[in-house]
């Protein structure tokens, strides 16, 4: 080889490095609580959360659960991905939808510090509990061992989840094809403590 060819090759061998390390993915701070209340009582002005931080990712949690949790036509579908006890009545849950379809219930939610404002992400995500156990977004990107703790995580894991507001519920034939609600998370995550 000749010293232009080793140029080039060094060239081309360093672009593809500065490439693929411009795909990884941006990692935020992230912490789970089962409740407002749960967040309240860990929030500080110095720390990853604020009180105001933990009022507001409620409430975006809340508004988002409304519009994008996944719904049933059956009590008994719902509680079959979600578990006994963990579902209720759209109706209940938006004041003004139907009674015949169901949804889980708020299981808590995740908090992406630094992720307020970026086009197609939502800051906080509403968590549902997973038939065996576990926690799970929206979008379910991801599963989580429990609903509490602080990690690192993509920003991938903040993708605001399609709207299911309005859209024909999930029946058990069509939430058995997708392999349950939870069971196609891509990430498999815990908090730690």
């Amino acid at each position: 080889m000749t010293k232009r060819s080793n140029r080039v090759a060094i060239a081309i061998v360093g672009a593809a490095a500065f490439t693929l390390a411009g795909c990884r993915e941006e990692q935020v701070d992230a912490a789970a609580f089962p409740d407002l209340q749960s967040c309240l009582d860990q929030a500080s002005p110095s720390g990853m959360v604020t009180a105001q931080d933990c009022e507001t990712s409620f409430a975006q949690a809340e508004a988002l659960h409304v519009e994008a949790a996944p719904r049933y036509d059956s009590l008994a579908v719902c509680e079959e991905q979600h578990g006994e006890g963990a579902c209720g009545s759209e109706a209940a849950a938006t004041q003004g939808g139907s009674s015949g379809i169901f949804m889980p219930l708020l299981a808590g939610y995740l908090i992406g510090n630094a992720m307020s404002g970026r086009a197609g992400m939502a800051a906080a995500q509403p968590l549902y509990k997973t038939s065996d156990g576990r926690y799970t977004n929206a979008a379910r990107t991801s599963v989580f061992s429990n609903n509490r703790g602080a990690t690192k995580m993509s920003t991938s894991q903040f993708l605001r989840p399609a709207t299911t507001m309005g859209q024909t519920p999930m029946t058990r034939a069509t939430a058995a094809s997708r392999g349950g609600f939870g069971a196609s998370g891509a990430g498999r995550t815990g908090f730690g403590g």
